[in-house]
């Protein structure tokens, strides 16, 4: 579905990414893994159209060019984003931040089933529709975020650090709920801080340094390798597997 090559992300003089390649089929799941300033949002930020790229850089959605696509066309296309941060509209209800995904023109035929959807997944959020966002947990809010996002009947979901500020427990409701989303086929590309949960449950990882793809396997193979574990999950883990 989404190819991914040669990516190139410039800020200034600062080169964010430098030849990045990667690649998501239907219902998979694949995390970026790496520290901070890496330039894993930045990934994110170019495929979804919101970070320019540099010439010869390639994106193309289910075998179609959209490598210089505006943010709006490339949710036409497929393509949605859960930015850190959640990015929804407190003042609004539950419903009003849902039916706003729906606009797009690829999802209004199908905007009740895609509803249906989202409450079967969510159920908390079935049960109080009319409830401001602000006034909901930060759990609940990344579910109204989700929510919203699969409105616009997405092939590729991408996540921006979906776990942050969340507790561990709800980090594993959320990962459930993600595994269930890429059952029903649809892509995930996540960028994660827990390492640890995200290999558990995606089915491939990229290790990204400095703005340059360093190490592409599937998630159990990364999970057991021992320079990965100390590196993006601590050296206390590493010594504990």
């Amino acid at each position: 579905m989404l190819e991914v090559s040669n990516l190139g992300v410039r800020y200034g003089r600062h080169v964010a990414l430098d030849g990045v390649s990667a690649h998501v089929s239907k219902g998979e799941i694949c995390v970026i893994l790496g520290a901070n300033g890496a330039g894993k949002s930045s990934f994110l930020g170019a495929v979804a159209g919101l970070v320019g790229t540099e010439p010869g850089t390639s994106i193309v959605m289910n075998g179609k060019d959209v490598t210089k696509l505006d943010a709006h066309l490339m949710v036409e296309e497929g393509i949605a984003l859960v930015p850190e941060g959640r990015g929804i509209f407190g003042e609004l209800t539950v419903a009003e931040n849902l039916r706003l995904g729906s606009h797009a023109r690829r999802a209004k035929a199908d905007a009740g089933k895609m509803l249906d959807f989202v409450y079967g997944l969510f159920p908390r959020l079935a049960e109080r529709p009319r409830q401001l966002a602000q006034t909901m947990s930060g759990g609940e809010q990344q579910m109204v975020a989700i929510g919203r996002a699969l409105m616009s009947k997405p092939d590729i979901l991408m996540l921006d650090e979906p776990s942050l500020g969340l507790s561990p427990l709800l980090s594993k409701e959320l990962f459930k709920s993600l595994a269930i989303i890429a059952a029903e086929g649809f892509g995930i590309l996540l960028v994660e801080q827990n390492a640890r949960l995200s290999l558990r449950t995606a089915d491939r990882g990229y290790l990204i340094e400095t703005g340059r793809i360093v190490g592409e396997d599937t998630a159990p193979n990364l999970l057991k390798d021992p320079k990965v574990m100390s590196a993006y999950l601590g050296d206390a883990a590493a010594a504990a597997h």
